[in-house]
């Protein structure tokens, strides 16, 4: 059976510490690529596939437009978006169907609570319940449904492997990975999901962050890097982890489902990583510091950072001990 990485091929990336004592480990591999794809960083095994979840999210948002969908602004990044469901992401998304000339009927995600507590409370109270606007992948099924009116293709079949929008992204998530896909799966949200490599990931987000001051790079893609710094809100949430990097840093910040992230700065040096548990709680933490010791981002503003993002282990309602990255992470910062 086709599979990840195995425990024997991954690396200790982080710890969870309470009281002194070493509780939980996340064992997972990851890779820091410079500018020109080369590898600067890799811990574990950076080759074996990996399904990358909603991390390949900018890039169906960039094979939409490059469907011919005009996406602007908060609409961009709603295409790339995980979003928390509040009421100015549903508010975006509902824009980007009406342009679409259909309706959240038309959705095939899944129907879903917000993660936002004010827009849930609003579902409850007013006794609407789950929502398919509300699943966090909305903005991109959104696009999809565009890409369809735009092209004048069959609305009902849009996540369907043989639809010519998913054969577009395909094309499109191998050109920039630069590896062939050979594993295909379901994603949570219904959309067809492809195996990729750690490297490969990292390649790709490279090519998209450092679009904007690569003359020769692909409009559109500069388009998606621009959107998700320019609106960091609304490809998570505000105060969430990764709308919060991109605000602060200025660098793309994206998690995947089944503790994948993937990190872009706008001069292409970038970082894919997985844990093996599938667990996100410590993926920020070890993206950031990865990228820190290759000299990416300043260690100073990573810091600061970390203490906005990463949560303290509590006991009996105080702090008691912190998530840490383990020792093959530390050894690189010395």
């Amino acid at each position: 059976m086709p599979q990840t990485f195995t425990s024997s091929s991954a690396v200790d990336l982080a710890v969870l510490e309470r009281n002194g004592f070493i509780e939980s480990r996340h064992l997972g591999s990851a890779v820091v690529l410079s500018a020109d794809g080369s590898v600067v960083t890799e811990l574990g095994d950076i080759n074996a596939p990996v399904f990358p979840r909603s991390t390949l999210k900018p890039f169906q948002a960039l094979a939409t437009m490059q469907a011919g969908v005009p996406l602007r602004g908060a609409q961009v990044a709603l295409a790339a978006a995980s979003h928390v469901g509040s009421h100015e992401h549903m508010d975006v998304v509902r824009t980007m169907l009406h342009a679409a000339g259909v309706t959240e009927d038309h959705l095939q995600c899944p129907a879903d609570w917000p993660q936002d507590e004010e827009a849930r409370n609003w579902l409850v109270r007013t006794e609407k319940g789950r929502q398919r606007i509300a699943f966090n992948c909305s903005g991109k099924h959104a696009a999809f449904l565009w890409a369809c009116t735009e092209n004048n293709w069959d609305h009902s079949t849009y996540l369907q492997p043989e639809h010519p929008l998913q054969q577009q992204i395909a094309s499109l998530i191998e050109e920039y990975t630069e590896e062939k896909i050979n594993h295909w799966a379901v994603d949570g949200c219904g959309s067809p999901l492809a195996a990729v490599s750690l490297t490969g990931l990292a390649r790709g987000i490279g090519k998209i962050a450092k679009a904007p001051g690569d003359k020769n790079a692909d409009a559109r893609a500069a388009t998606v890097a621009t959107a998700m710094l320019d609106y960091p809100w609304a490809v998570h949430g505000r105060g969430r982890e990764n709308s919060v990097v991109m605000e602060d840093l200025g660098i793309i910040s994206k998690n995947g489902a089944e503790g994948v992230l993937v990190m872009g700065t706008s001069t292409g040096v970038s970082l894919a990583l997985k844990m093996l548990d599938g667990n996100i709680r410590a993926t920020t933490l070890v993206g950031l510091t990865l990228l820190a010791a290759t000299g990416a981002i300043d260690i100073e503003r990573v810091a600061a950072v970390l203490e906005k993002v990463v949560q303290p282990v509590m006991g009996g309602g105080v702090p008691v001990g912190r998530l840490r990255i383990a020792g093959p992470v530390m050894a690189l910062l010395d």
